[in-house]
Parts: C-alpha cells; sequence; structure tokens
C-alpha cells in the first residue's frame, strides 16, 4: 500500500507544473486536466516503483507525456471540432511572449515538434532526457527542435511583416 501522506505531498507540490506542461502539450486546458488526472492515477498505482527512482519528476513527467502522446492516438481525437472554417487565415498573436500566444503558436506545430519543443525548452530538459521520454533518436530530437522553432521565427516574422508583404 503506497504511503498516501508522502503521494500526496510529491503530487500537490508538482500538480500546478505538469498542469501548466500538460496545457502546452495539448492546446487545451481541460483536456491538460485530464492528462495530469490520468498521470497522477498511473503515478499512484506505481508509486513503490517511482519513490525508488533517481529522479521522481523525471519519472513522473515522463509518464505525463507519454499519456498526451496516447491521447492524441485516439481515433476521436483526430476529429476536431472548431469555430473557424479551415480557409480562414491564421494570424499569429502580436506579442510571443504571452501565454496564450505560445499556445496559439505550439498549436501549429505537429505533435512530436510540440512534445519536443516543450521538454527541451519550457521543462529545459537535455536532448539526451527527451529522446528517452519521447523514445526517439538524440538525432530526431535535434531535427525536431532544429524545424520546430525555424516554423515558429517563420510566424513571429509574418506577424511582423504583416501577411501581404
Amino acid at each position: 500500500m503506497p504511503d498516501h501522506g508522502e503521494f500526496e505531498g510529491f503530487v500537490s507540490a508538482r500538480m500546478e507544473r505538469w498542469r501548466r506542461s500538460a496545457y502546452l502539450l495539448s492546446g487545451d486546458w481541460h483536456l491538460a486536466d485530464d492528462l495530469v488526472s490520468v498521470t497522477v492515477a498511473k503515478l499512484f498505482r506505481h508509486w513503490r516503483t517511482v519513490r525508488r527512482t533517481d529522479n521522481a519528476d523525471a519519472y513522473a513527467q515522463k509518464v505525463l507525456t507519454r499519456t498526451w502522446l496516447s491521447e492524441r492516438r485516439r481515433p476521436w481525437r483526430r476529429e476536431r471540432v472548431s469555430d473557424r472554417l479551415p480557409e480562414r487565415e491564421y494570424s499569429p498573436p502580436d506579442q510571443i511572449g504571452d501565454r496564450t500566444a505560445l499556445g496559439e503558436l505550439l498549436a501549429t506545430l505537429g505533435p512530436r515538434q510540440r512534445a519536443v519543443l516543450v521538454l527541451r525548452f519550457y521543462l529545459d530538459l537535455s536532448v539526451e532526457e527527451t529522446a528517452r521520454i519521447l523514445r526517439i533518436s538524440e538525432g530526431t530530437v535535434k531535427s525536431q527542435s532544429a524545424r520546430g522553432i525555424d516554423s515558429l521565427r517563420a510566424l513571429a516574422l509574418i506577424d511582423e511583416r504583416g501577411p501581404n508583404r
């Protein structure tokens, strides 16, 4: 039986960080809350293993990221309800530093690029840690980072110059 007090302390100290991380991955606060809930349940089930690891925070982040990736593979997640028609032109936000703007920019990337950028630059994980969490090669982490950053820069340039320049 897990030590409930120790587990509750571990979770409560990290809950907001996990929630922000899940939001950056998913772009949806409701889905982020669901992802964190599933992650907490998985951590609770395996608490004896988690507490014995060298880095429980990294273990928890790996569980959260893999939970998000698994959720993305579900068939009903491929269909998106939208207020906007697909033909409508996307206009990047004015201030990239704004959390909403960052979420919108990250939403323009594919799931793997988004996961790589969040893990590498928001959570400040190494290339090796990111590769291990996502189960991809270090070279893939590097190339996805470069391509993702290039995509974000291109969107920022469009915003600065305007769409017709």
